[in-house]
């Protein structure tokens, strides 16, 4: 590739392209991701338009809207014409307004209209992700007219492997035939005799993605068709945009999981200023919660004074709260993002957590009374005349610090997602950063309870 590296303009060597054209998409495109984006433009203007159609059409192409717009003008258009329309949709979406306009100025009514519609929805929706190239037919065509469609359109559709049987008096969906029911089908057979006998799946257009992705992952779809109030078919999703956006999504989660706002570019294609915004935020929001836990030692700084021994217990404490609602945390939002809890499932998870972490919390305290225990019998540290109200105040500190640490992870997800916000963001460090400060207050507290008279 270092000659395409060394191109310029529309220099390219035909030789190099001719290798080039012999190698498979997802080839090219890594190749491509590797180069500035005016040396991938120059090479993407010479190449055939259906294979540039078919690079611009996966996800994994790098700037692929800044490639689009490197194109000449005429030739960009006609590269956004015969593009999947919800890939199309989706790269314009990432322009500024005046490219937009002058894109969808390159192409006919009929596509910018459909481009303009998957515009208007908001992105994460079914509509957002949604091709409205798609394969219906009348409810009175026969199997024979329904293949004999397909012939004919097959390579502008993205999708023939369900066929939607349409009303042919109110345009309303009837039917879903999939290709393997059609095939095994009499070629003069009505087209509603090899349909299923049930209304078909379908979601609105403001269904999220993640509702989406669980119906065509517990019905076994490829796609699954966007309907509007009048039950007329929009577009459909299918399962590779589903995977697609699915993995973005995950990407997002995974990130906000350690306080990271949701960043969609490589690593290496985010600016400096872009880094620092999109860490800094949640960085000084963890920090300021971090003050509380100094303003909690010094509420005790009188108990610190007169038993610092209880002071070299202060990390683990807090290292095993926070551990513990991150763990129920993450538990809870993978559960609610497969649709395996709804939000009025809260306090059957209380219920389950309660029991859980008073277990968990007893095994780390026993484990932590042992150790101070095995270390004052053997001489390794002397914990003083009172070792065992010591280690009785770190089991039952744990106990109870492992306690609410988990049950607060595990509602953390459900009060976010009532008021709207992303459960994600109940991030492992923003639960650790809460459960500091609380797991402080119940330390000191069992501490009083127990060393009161002794060392208190």
């Amino acid at each position: 590739m270092e000659n395409i590296r060394n191109a310029s303009g529309n220099d390219v060597d035909p030789i190099l392209l001719v290798e080039l054209l012999e190698e498979h998409d997802a080839d090219i495109v890594a190749q491509l991701n590797e180069q500035e984006p005016e040396t991938a433009a120059s090479i993407l203007s010479q190449l055939p338009l259906d294979r540039v159609v078919e690079i611009f059409d996966r996800p994994e192409l790098s700037g692929a809207s800044d490639l689009l717009l490197e194109l000449p003008e005429e030739f960009a258009g006609h590269v956004l014409t015969g593009m999947s329309a919800d890939r199309a949709a989706d790269l314009i979406r990432q322009m500024d307004g005046p490219d937009q306009t002058r894109l969808l100025a390159l192409l006919d009514f009929e596509a910018a209209q459909s481009l303009k519609l998957l515009l208007t929805y908001h992105e994460g929706t079914a509509g957002s992700i949604m091709t409205t190239e798609f394969v219906s037919v009348p409810a009175t065509f026969t199997v024979a007219d329904t293949l004999k469609l397909i012939r004919e359109v097959e390579h502008t559709r993205e999708t023939v492997y369900a066929i939607y049987v349409i009303d042919p008096t109110t345009r309303e969906l009837v039917r879903t035939v999939t290709l393997r029911q059609l095939i095994t089908g009499e070629p003069d057979q009505p087209i509603l005799d090899v349909a299923p006998d049930r209304d078909p799946i379908w979601v609105d257009p403001d269904t999220d993605r993640e509702e989406v992705a669980r119906l065509i992952s517990i019905h076994d779809l490829l796609a699954v068709p966007v309907l509007n109030p009048r039950h007329r078919v929009l577009g459909i999703v299918t399962v590779d945009d589903v995977i697609d956006a699915i993995l973005v999504e995950s990407t997002e989660d995974v990130q906000k999981f350690g306080g990271v706002e949701g960043i969609a570019e490589p690593y290496l294609e985010i600016g400096f200023v872009e880094m620092i915004r999109k860490r800094a935020g949640w960085l000084c929001a963890l920090f300021l919660g971090e003050m509380l836990t100094a303003s909690a030692m010094q509420h005790y700084s009188d108990e610190l004074e007169k038993a610092v021994v209880l002071t070299l217990f202060i990390p683990l404490i807090m290292s095993s709260g926070g551990n513990s609602g991150s763990q129920s945390t993450s538990l809870l939002i993978r559960a609610l993002a497969l649709g395996q809890l709804r939000l009025r499932d809260w306090w059957r998870v209380a219920l389950r957590e309660i029991p859980t972490s008073f277990t968990l919390g007893a095994i780390l305290g026993v484990i932590g009374m042992g150790r101070i225990a095995v270390w004052q019998l053997t001489g390794i540290f002397d914990y003083g005349p009172h070792w065992q109200l010591i280690a009785l105040t770190v089991g039952l500190g744990l106990i109870g610090i492992v306690t609410f640490g988990s049950l607060t992870g595990a509602m953390l997800p459900f009060l976010l997602k009532r008021v709207g916000f992303d459960p994600a963001s109940a991030s492992a460090p923003f639960v650790a950063t809460l459960v500091d400060v609380t797991g402080l207050m119940i330390y000191f507290s069992v501490a009083l309870l127990v060393l009161r008279g002794t060392l208190l």
